[in-house]
């Protein structure tokens, strides 16, 4: 074997290597968000329960009185599209809920590209981006889950991570008060020191194959919650 052909050979090598070692990095990174989970209590009485959200702690409250039921940290909504700050509540719950203005056109033949619903292509079917665990306290405005990164990063909805929006989701109903602020009293207190999922910027995005698919609703683990 020439010398020429040693040196392709390694190169070849070390690429494979790396690349080999990119994709066991990005599955151990995958692994260690999908491992994230917070805990989370039942009330005593639903219809006590409340939603405090500060936006400057990324984070939610999920209170029956002085007491938290789930302390859930979020994605908030950018400076140039926040997130809307007031009283609201919930009304409206969709555990299956698809964007209806943005997601993705079914060539056919297993071909799928993305976009939004005003330039879709002639002769594609359009399936909207899935929001799963959707509860909306604003028109166009609402809870649900998606990547889970550490500095705001939103067009104005609450981000939550996949493990634990089944949790707020069975503990919040139709007419639950949300409050939403730069800041809350909790954040001093309960909310100081709660660790967040893993920054989910350097991971892959699902394929569009996967994300037109239901499987995408079942990805979290079953909820559990602490005894009273």
């Amino acid at each position: 074997m020439s010398t020429n052909m040693k040196k392709k050979l390694l190169v070849l090598f070390g690429v494979a290597c790396a690349a080999l070692l990119s994709s066991c990095q990005q599955n151990s990174s995958l692994g260690a968000y999908d491992a994230y989970n917070r805990p989370a209590s039942k009330p005593s009485n639903p219809n006590n329960v409340r939603v405090k959200v500060s936006t400057s702690n990324q984070m939610a409250y999920v209170m029956e009185g002085n007491k938290a039921l789930l302390v859930m940290p979020l994605s908030v909504g950018t400076s140039s599209t926040p997130t809307p700050k007031g009283n609201f509540s919930i009304y409206s719950k969709q555990e299956y809920r698809r964007a209806q203005t943005h997601g993705y056109f079914d060539h056919g033949n297993g071909k799928y590209s993305g976009g939004y619903l005003r330039n879709k292509p002639a002769g594609t079917k359009f399936i909207g981006t899935p929001m799963p665990y959707w509860s909306e306290f604003k028109s166009g405005y609402g809870f649900h889950t998606g990547w889970m990164k550490p500095r705001p990063c939103t067009h104005g909805c609450l981000r939550m991570h996949h493990n634990v929006a089944p949790k707020f989701f069975a503990l919040i109903k139709e007419g639950t008060p949300v409050n939403i602020a730069s800041s809350q009293p909790e954040d001093a207190t309960i909310g100081r020191n709660i660790p967040r999922p893993p920054d989910a910027t350097p991971l892959p995005d699902f394929p569009n194959s996967y994300l037109v698919t239901n499987k995408i609703y079942k990805r979290h683990k079953v909820p559990n919650y602490k005894l009273k």
